[in-house]
């Protein structure tokens, strides 16, 4: 059986504009006149910038959202410094630095601290992935009594996620295990510029007596120098100062 294919029919626009200009004619309805077509895509669709930064905005902060705990998710960064730090993190990811709180309890480090983090996400980065976390809880979860393959794994993760949250630094008895863990973390962080953010209720060093011996407990005295230089160089320092706002409430 043979089969014949139609020849392919041309369309011819300035025929079928004339037919339609001439019905239009005869019912006295003026000239048509072809505008501009309008194919740029709205805000609303896709392919116009705003509404990819739309969909990366959301899917962040709903990531935030699983990360951070109930009493932080209204939690906002109000510190200059903090924000300013949040901004070039958002904008410069590959350039960032690492952030360190420090001052007293119940001064709102935390809360800065997811803070800065929302305020990452509001900005519809184009990789947004982040572990929260404290020190102790990272310790325990990561002390010997288990697999240690899967301590090495979970330690990998922290040292390698896009952002990570560590909470109350210096907060965990000191031991050489915890040095040790300690070091590898920050270490792997810093030789990768990854973007750290540490609260601690500690300085990086306390003030000195004439002999040259700390009038109270710093990071130095708690991990080292080799852990505190690697904070030093990597990190800005925001002192967060003020009374214990728990204690107030």
């Amino acid at each position: 059986m043979e089969l014949t294919v139609p020849e392919p029919q041309t369309f011819n626009t300035a025929a079928a504009m004339g037919a339609l200009q001439a019905r239009l004619d005869q019912r006295g309805l003026g000239h048509i006149t072809a505008g501009p077509v309008a194919d740029e895509p709205s805000e609303d669709q896709p392919g116009h910038p705003n509404y990819h930064r739309r969909i990366r905005t959301e899917f962040a902060l709903a990531r935030w959202q699983v990360a951070t705990p109930p009493r932080y998710r209204r939690a906002e960064a109000t510190d200059p410094a903090v924000i300013a730090w949040a901004d070039r993190t958002a904008q410069e990811p590959d350039d960032a630095t690492s952030l360190l709180l420090t001052g007293g309890t119940g001064t709102g480090k935390t809360h800065q601290a997811y803070g800065a983090l929302r305020r990452i996400a509001e900005f519809g980065p184009r990789r947004y992935e982040i572990i929260a976390t404290t020190a102790a809880d990272m310790y325990s979860s990561l002390r010997p009594g288990g697999s240690r393959a899967n301590s090495d794994q979970d330690l990998g993760r922290l040292a390698h996620v896009p952002l990570l949250l560590l909470d109350d630094l210096g907060s965990a008895k000191a031991s050489e295990w915890v040095e040790e863990i300690t070091y590898r973390l920050i270490n792997e962080r810093y030789n990768q510029c990854l973007p750290t953010i540490f609260t601690s209720n500690f300085p990086t060093r306390a003030d000195r007596d004439k002999e040259g011996r700390p009038l109270g407990p710093d990071l130095i005295s708690i991990f080292g120098d080799r852990i505190v230089s690697r904070l030093a160089e990597m990190t800005t320092v925001v002192a967060i100062a003020g009374p214990d706002r728990r204690r107030a409430a």
